[in-house]
């Protein structure tokens, strides 16, 4: 039976190879689910009769187009953009936006694949879609990042809406995008809806949207260390990136009173072997939201050790939360977490850990959570700001922040219904994909083969 399986994934992923050649990180996302959800079809006849993952991992729809725009020297400039709307059976598309040079139509179609997958598992209304577009927010300034926004919502304009797809920020997409964008929106359509989210709160955006990936995260490492009898407080935590994710990682961090000792960008990391309290993160704020300065500032301004073009798994720890970009963390990278003792991972990121590295995690008894489920509270609250917007109310932080954390805790339940073993161990990544996959695949079956 094992073998039959094994033979069942390998002919699917060859098939998978065929049709999307040249797409490593779509083929990463794919085998992922397939090892985990194959296996289960096998034994619900009804999917594989009706092709269910067969037809979920080819998009429904992919829009690229050209984004012209000037620079502020007169220069004339084109990036290329794209909107993949991947799966709309439980709700509209929904997925962010993601402005980095390193944006392909592979890495979007694996962004795509996942969110559907993680939309699903917060029992919120919303398929999977992703977008954006290979310029680089970084050296330029705030009149071309907002002429590039509206060069690129000029076209994306004529595919989204609030009932059809809702794009929100993502890697190089916060705040200031997120309103070049809505603006450019409103003055094509003559329409103030809920059409992005990640919207200022001023004009629409709910409460807690930028703080709540990085909350989300650690209500579901809460809830992992739950299992095993142990809590966030007094653990060392290690963290990658400084961006949004990681800035309200380290915040919630701090509140579960556990000790956050370091942030990365690019160019290296920092290690504070004292801990980012709460006076140093309003530092690494400041840095990377209004100075966009780098990362080894803080060295110079607080006395600690920087690590130049090296990443922060090196260091000791308890706790480990990869929450910068895709495949940072490699298999020498996760032997490294283990031998210096720690004890669980839980992605911050879309896809941070290679597949070597998550079965060196695996094989060596690490808690380990894929991003599906647990950084799945950033479009869980952008699915709360749809809400908000449909009703024309807001929501104070409280209420917000309390519904993000019974949906992380759903979440969590619904990867031990399906991943939990006759010994009581939780495989999160089985748990995730299977149950992720249940509520799309039962929504295709009773809307026929469309």
């Amino acid at each position: 039976m094992i073998i039959a399986k094994r033979s069942a994934i390998d002919k699917f992923m060859q098939m998978v190879e065929r049709r999307n050649q040249a797409q490593p990180e779509f083929y990463q996302a794919v085998y992922e689910v397939a090892q985990a959800v194959i296996p289960f079809i096998e034994e619900h006849p009804e999917y594989k009769k009706a092709a269910i993952l067969e037809r979920m991992i080819e998009a429904e729809r992919i829009i690229i187009f050209r984004v012209p725009w000037m620079d502020d020297e007169g220069n004339y400039r084109v990036n290329r953009g794209y909107r993949v709307q991947m799966n709309n059976a439980i709700g509209p598309y929904k997925g962010g936006l993601r402005f980095h040079p390193d944006v392909t139509l592979s890495v979007l179609k694996f962004l795509a694949f996942e969110q559907v997958f993680k939309n699903s598992l917060t029992s919120l209304p919303m398929g999977g879609g992703k977008g954006g577009a290979d310029f680089d927010p970084k050296g330029k300034s705030d009149n071309e990042v907002m002429r590039f926004c509206q060069s690129f919502m000029t076209e994306l304009f004529h595919h989204i809406g609030k009932d059809t797809d809702i794009p929100a920020g993502d890697v190089g997409v916060g705040t200031r995008e997120i309103g070049y964008l809505f603006g450019q929106f409103k003055r094509l359509s003559n329409e103030f809806n809920g059409v992005l989210t990640g919207k200022g709160y001023a004009y629409g955006g709910s409460l807690i949207r930028p703080e709540a990936t990085g909350y989300g995260l650690l209500f579901f490492v809460e809830e992992m260390l739950k299992t095993k009898g142990l809590l966030v407080e007094g653990k060392k935590v290690v963290i990658s990136g400084s961006g949004n994710v990681a800035q309200y990682a380290i915040e919630k961090t701090l509140a579960f009173g556990g000790i956050p000792l370091t942030a990365s960008d690019s160019d290296g990391f920092i290690y504070d072997p004292k801990g980012i309290d709460t006076n140093k993160l309003a530092y690494i704020m400041d840095l990377k939201n209004q100075r966009r300065g780098r990362i080894k500032e803080y060295a110079e301004a607080f006395g600690c050790e920087y690590f130049e073009g090296e990443k922060p798994w090196m260091i000791p720890c308890d706790i480990a939360l990869p929450c910068a970009i895709q495949n940072e963390l490699n298999e020498e990278d996760a032997f490294t977490l283990v031998n210096n003792g720690c004890r669980l991972v839980a992605e911050g990121a879309n896809m941070p850990c290679t597949p070597e590295a998550i079965s060196a995690f695996q094989k060596n008894g690490i808690l380990y959570a894929p991003g599906k489920a647990s950084n799945a509270g950033g479009v869980a609250v952008s699915g709360l700001e749809m809400s908000q917007n449909s009703i024309r109310m807001y929501w104070t932080k409280e209420e917000v922040e309390g519904r993000l954390r019974i949906i992380m805790q759903s979440i969590h339940e619904q990867c031990i219904h399906y991943g939990k073993n006759k010994e009581g161990d939780i495989d999160y990544v089985k748990g995730a994909n299977i149950a992720g996959f249940v509520r799309v695949a039962d929504a295709m079956l009773a809307e026929g083969h469309v």
